[in-house]
């Protein structure tokens, strides 16, 4: 393997790893309400799914694997389609 493909695999390893680490994070802010109101599933499902993505991207130190790409799809499934929906919904009391 050449010095440029092995730059742009540790790039590639370092883009999806912030890119499920942040899914995860912003699966453990939102409200849990939220989920549910917005039709989703639970956060503690949500929780689940990036934090394991997170961890898959982490042993498999390559995002171009069988496991690694799942794991980036649902972090970007989370970040494209759950976070809008959780984040437009107003929090607390409406008073």
């Amino acid at each position: 393997m050449g010095v440029f493909d092995g730059w742009l695999l540790f790039i590639l390893y370092l883009a999806s790893q912030a890119l499920t680490v942040w899914a995860f994070a912003d699966a453990l802010v939102r409200p849990a309400a939220g989920y549910v109101a917005a039709g989703k599933l639970t956060k503690p499902g949500w929780a689940a799914i990036t934090g394991l993505a997170a961890l898959v991207i982490f042993w498999q130190q390559t995002p171009m694997s069988l496991l690694g790409l799942p794991a980036v799809i649902a972090a970007v499934v989370y970040l494209v389609d759950v976070r809008p929906a959780v984040r437009g919904l107003p929090r607390g009391n409406t008073w």
